[in-house]
């Protein structure tokens, strides 16, 4: 049996996505790698097709308990026998699952980085013929990645001690250059194939909201997306309250998540939301990581995040089946005060030494800047987004709130210069309040304080608004005509840049939306996009179908106690209703059916599909 035979047999594909074979080729060369995929470019099948291949076992370190779980049960259903070790188990269940993986029965075994260091895992490890080490999110690994773990840098002391060292490989979505480098360095890699896929997700939308009425907003999205599955994303467990109260007042089927809930009501509610009886996720940060539900099909931050990292992570929650989803943010500057407190706040970490923790107070502040920097910016939202993580896009993408926004040009060089002037005047010691508030003449009690008013820049452009003054600012900062200083104070300096501007040489030109606080179609429907919704592939009775078989693969779920992702995802249902299958050899043709899928679900699906068209071929979706 071949790589193609094992994702045809187990996985039901015809054929491997972009970047998946090198991956896999390397693998099986006994190459270390290193794969930056985006969310949902099936980076799992990097590893376990290999792993089924590899003589002995495979061992995959994973942050959380529910990512095990969810992958685990994912491999079970496909035929794959597989197993987790981590603190949800008894010593007793730890010591079968170790007993059982040692007669050669699991493939596949995936494990918390706290347990490597355990006498009797270890034990088991160094009498086991480990083939290869996968290193889940190893972006983890990174003391400058977003989601840094200190157990993820026992993973290295764990390799050295095993009597052979197995191919080692790395996954993660989101890796700047500098998290990337860390990984190869921090790991160990040798020689390793590096493959970066892109970071682009054409399938989703990107949107940044300025509603002031965000309850509004966030119900009535919901409400013209009653049918489907979404996460509001909070930046407080007051706000996760306030959020979820208001919704479920208004009859949505919601439910909450965050620190400060009990353990057992947090797993039941995330349970409630993966498997579709509450549809709806309202959490803090805290939820999310490892969660593979497949039909998310929107996310809203209710708040700005900390940094474009973890807005990515965050918003690709959606559309891990590679259909359409939306992405939305809702800005306002009160979150840049919201999440600067929190970061003021924020516990030191106790292993860094006095100039590390500075460094990353730092780097949480330049983060939090780039983040507002993408809430106010009128160019592509993609774009924004595949630059800071080192990668150039068309400049355009046409799927996103900006790009499909009517906009106005204007000239603002000569506020521009009285800008430059200005700073320059108060000798690049204030940062942007200060200055728009000088510049457009106010007189509150802290610009009194610091004597603005003596300036002969003071109120030298009070004909605009300090918000039309902080817009050019902004403009100005990213053509690099000014910078901001590193720390919490942001003062502002003129670069070098600025002259060509004083000197008349270069114009400054500010791009402002003509209708701000709306996007163009709130469906998505209206919206451009490489991946179609259901609704765009089947026509009504090809939709009446897919509801039939959306049913039948619930109350298969129940029976079964998994998530209804699991049995088939919705792409699959789609195919389904597409290929209008009738026999198993109809149906061994669908994106997402292999042989145990088959053998445990096929008949059920193809009874279902001819009870629905009484066995007469008929075309369920549109085109040709």
């Amino acid at each position: 049996m071949d790589k193609f035979d094992i994702l045809r047999k187990y996985f039901g594909y015809s054929g491997f996505r972009e970047g998946q074979e090198p991956l896999i080729d390397s693998i099986l060369r006994g190459q270390d790698v290193l794969g930056i995929m985006p969310t949902g470019a099936g980076k799992s099948i990097c590893y376990q097709v290999p792993a089924l291949l590899l003589p002995g076992i495979t061992l995959v370190i994973s942050p959380l308990i529910s990512l095990m779980k969810d992958q685990v049960q994912s491999l079970n259903q496909a035929g794959i026998h597989a197993a987790y070790i981590n603190s949800s188990l008894s010593e007793s269940q730890i010591s079968k699952a170790l007993r059982l993986a040692s007669a050669g029965q699991y493939k596949i075994i995936y494990v918390a980085p706290e347990r490597l260091e355990t006498y009797e895992f270890l034990r088991f490890a160094m009498q086991s013929e480990i083939s290869m080490l996968t290193v889940d999110e190893a972006h983890c690994i990174s003391q400058w990645g977003q989601d840094f773990r200190p157990s993820y840098l026992k993973i290295v002391q764990f390799v050295r001690q095993l009597g052979k060292r197995p191919v080692i490989s790395a996954f993660t979505a989101t890796a700047t250059e500098n998290v990337k480098e860390d990984i190869v360095c921090v790991l160990g890699l040798h020689s390793p194939h590096v493959l970066v896929t892109g970071f682009d997700r054409k399938n989703l939308y990107f949107a940044v909201e300025t509603s002031r009425r965000k309850d509004d907003y966030v119900l009535g999205y919901i409400n013209e997306h009653d049918a489907e599955s979404g996460i509001i994303y909070c930046a407080t467990r007051k706000n996760v309250e306030k959020v979820y109260d208001r919704l479920l007042t208004e009859g949505v089927a919601v439910t909450k998540y965050h620190a400060g809930l009990g353990g057992e009501e947090r797993r039941k509610n995330q349970e409630d939301f993966i498997y579709d009886k509450c549809p709806v996720m309202v959490a803090t940060n805290a939820f999310g990581m490892g969660i593979d539900k497949s039909n998310v099909r929107y996310v809203i931050h209710y708040n700005m995040p900390q940094s474009l990292e973890n807005y990515y992570q965050e918003a690709g929650r959606a559309g891990r089946d590679g259909e359409r989803a939306e992405c939305i943010l809702l800005y306002s500057p009160q979150d840049v005060m919201i999440n600067r407190f929190l970061l003021e706040n924020k516990e030191l970490n106790g292993d860094y030494t006095p100039e590390e923790n500075a460094a990353v107070a730092q780097r949480d502040e330049e983060r939090l800047r780039t983040m507002t920097y993408y809430c106010m910016t009128p160019e592509c939202l993609r774009e924004y987004i595949l630059r800071y993580f080192g990668e150039n896009g068309a400049g355009v993408c046409g799927n996103c709130g900006n790009c499909l926004r009517e906009y106005e040009t204007s000239d603002v060089t000569d506020a521009a210069v009285k800008i430059i002037t200005g700073i320059m005047e108060v000798r690049q010691r204030y940062g942007v309040n200060v200055v728009a508030g000088m510049l457009a003449g106010e007189k509150r009690a802290k610009l009194k304080e610091y004597g603005v008013s003596a300036y002969d820049s003071f109120g030298s452009l009070e004909g605009m608004q300090e918000t039309e003054i902080k817009q050019v600012i902004h403009q100005m900062m990213v053509e690099n005509l000014l910078v901001a200083t590193g720390d919490k104070y942001a003062l502002l300096r003129v670069t070098d840049r600025a002259e060509e501007v004083l000197s008349g040489k270069r114009r400054v030109v500010l791009k402002t939306a003509k209708n701000p606080s709306g996007q163009k179609g709130k469906s998505g429907r209206e919206k451009k996009g490489s991946a179609a919704r259901k609704s765009d592939i089947l026509n009504s009775r090809g939709l009446e179908l897919f509801e039939q078989l959306r049913e039948l693969r619930s109350r298969i779920a129940r029976e079964e106690n998994v998530p209804p992702y699991i049995i088939f995802t919705d792409k699959t249902l789609v195919d389904m209703c597409v290929k209008v299958p009738f026999s198993r050899a109809d149906m061994m043709k669908v994106s997402g059916v292999g042989e145990n899928k088959f053998a445990r679900y096929g008949n059920r699906f193809l009874s279902a599909i001819e009870e629905y068209t009484g066995g007469i071929r008929e075309k369920f979706y549109f085109g040709d």
